[in-house]
C-alpha cells in the first residue's frame, strides 16, 4: 500500500497547530532547584524499598467496610484488572505530546525529561509509603480467597497506585498542552481524552475488585497534585511578567528583570 507523504505531513502540521509548533518551550529547568526537587523526589521514591509495612490483615468482615465503599466494592475480576493497568502504561505515554513542538530543541527535551521523572518519582513515592503506612485489604479479599497470584498484594488497597500515575499523567498532559498552546484547537480535546482514560482507569480499579472507591479518589488527588505541581515550578518566566512600571512625577520608570 503506497503511503501518501503529503496527506501525513499536513495532518501532522494541523495536530500540531503549525504556527506554534517551534515556539520557545514555556518551561526551562533550574540546576539548584532541580537538585532540590530532584534529590526530594527521588529520596521518596527509593524510601519505600527501605520501610517495612505492618503486618498483613487476616480478618475479612464485610461489616468492616465503611458504608461509603461498600456500596462499589466487589470480588475479583481479572479482565478489567488487566485492560486498567495496561491502559495506565499507554496513558503515561501521552505527555510526550506537548513536547513533539519543540523536539529538535535540546533544552525543552531535557527540561520534559526532569519534569515527568520528578512528577513520576514523586507519585509513585509517595503511593507506596501510604500503602506501606496504612494496612487495608482490598476489596477482593471479602469474597472468599485470595485469587492466584495476589497472595503478597493483598493487603496494599490504599490508594490505588495505578489511578494515582493515571491522573499524574494526565494532569501533566493537561498542564502542559495547555501552557504550551493555549489557543490550539486540540486543546479541549486532547484534556478530555487524557482524564476520561484516568477515570476509566479509575472505574476499572473498582470494577476489578482491587480498590474501594476512597482509594481511587486518593490516588486521583496524589496524581493531579503532582501532575500540575511540577510543571508548574518550571515555568519559565514571561518578559511581561519581568517588566515593572512605576509612576512618577514626571513620568512613568520601567524596570526589566533579566
Amino acid at each position: 500500500m503506497k503511503i501518501n507523504t503529503m496527506k501525513i505531513s499536513m495532518a501532522a502540521c494541523v495536530i500540531l497547530q503549525c504556527a506554534g509548533m517551534y515556539a520557545e518551550s514555556r518551561y526551562t529547568y533550574d540546576i539548584k532547584k532541580d537538585l532540590v526537587t530532584g534529590s526530594l523526589s527521588l529520596g521518596i521514591f527509593i524510601a519505600p524499598f527501605f520501610i517495612g509495612g505492618p503486618a498483613p490483615g487476616t480478618v475479612f468482615n464485610k461489616n468492616e467496610v465503611n458504608s461509603f465503599d461498600r456500596t462499589l466494592f466487589r470480588s475479583y475480576n481479572k479482565r478489567p484488572d488487566m485492560t486498567s493497568k495496561i491502559g495506565t502504561y499507554g496513558l503515561m505515554a501521552l505527555p510526550v505530546l506537548p513536547v513533539i513542538g519543540n523536539i529538535k530543541t535540546p533544552h525543552a527535551v531535557i527540561t520534559y525529561g526532569i519534569m515527568y521523572a520528578e512528577a513520576f518519582f514523586l507519585t509513585y513515592g509517595t503511593k507506596e509509603l501510604l500503602k506501606h503506612m496504612i494496612n487495608r485489604n482490598r476489596p477482593y479479599s471479602y469474597f472468599g480467597s485470595i485469587p492466584p497470584g495476589k497472595e503478597d498484594d493483598y493487603d496494599n488497597s490504599f490508594p490505588s497506585g495505578h489511578t494515582a500515575l493515571a491522573f499524574m499523567a494526565a494532569g501533566f498532559l493537561t498542564s502542559t498542552f495547555s501552557t504550551e498552546y493555549p489557543r490550539s484547537r486540540w486543546k479541549a480535546p486532547v484534556i478530555a481524552a487524557g482524564y476520561s482514560i484516568a477515570a476509566a482507569i479509575g472505574a476499572g480499579r473498582i470494577l476489578s475488585g482491587s480498590h474501594f472507591l476512597t482509594d481511587v479518589i486518593a490516588g486521583a488527588a496524589i496524581g493531579s497534585l503532582y501532575g500540575y505541581l511540577i510543571p508548574y515550578l518550571h515555568l519559565r518566566k514571561r518578559i511581561d511578567e519581568k517588566i515593572t512600571i512605576s509612576p512618577m512625577v514626571n513620568g512613568f520608570y520601567v524596570s526589566v528583570a533579566l
